[in-house]
């Protein structure tokens, strides 16, 4: 099986799972489960969230995501308890929907990881 067909079915088991578990059923995108990792990375349970939380929230999921392809790596946990990662690598320069397939390819790992799919 091709790479983009494995992704693209594994993709859509996962978004069809977070839609049903925390959507109502709603087709959730990328950047609502992004957001949820970010949550979760968190780990200080869900809140209401101030527009300037959510964003980070986004950027630790981001790090996250991204850590194992080696262009983050964690740093330190705040006194607010936020993680803080630091950039090892800069990311390539991606058109839009190469940003989107490897954003995808790091959610589907993110959550094969934890055994979620």
């Amino acid at each position: 099986m091709s790479r983009d067909i494995e992704l693209k079915e594994k993709w859509e088991i996962l978004r069809t799972k977070i839609s049903k578990q925390f959507a109502d059923g709603e087709t959730v995108d990328l950047d609502a489960i992004i957001y949820l990792i970010g949550v979760q990375e968190l780990g200080q349970g869900y809140r209401k969230f101030k527009k300037d939380d959510k964003i980070n929230l986004m950027h630790i999921a981001i790090c996250k995501l991204l850590e194992p392809l080696g262009y983050y790596e964690f740093d330190y946990f705040d006194d607010d308890g936020w993680p803080h990662y630091k950039v090892v690598e800069q990311l390539p320069h991606l058109k839009p929907g190469e940003q989107s397939i490897l954003m995808k390819e790091a959610v589907v790992q993110y959550f094969i990881e934890k055994g979620v799919i």
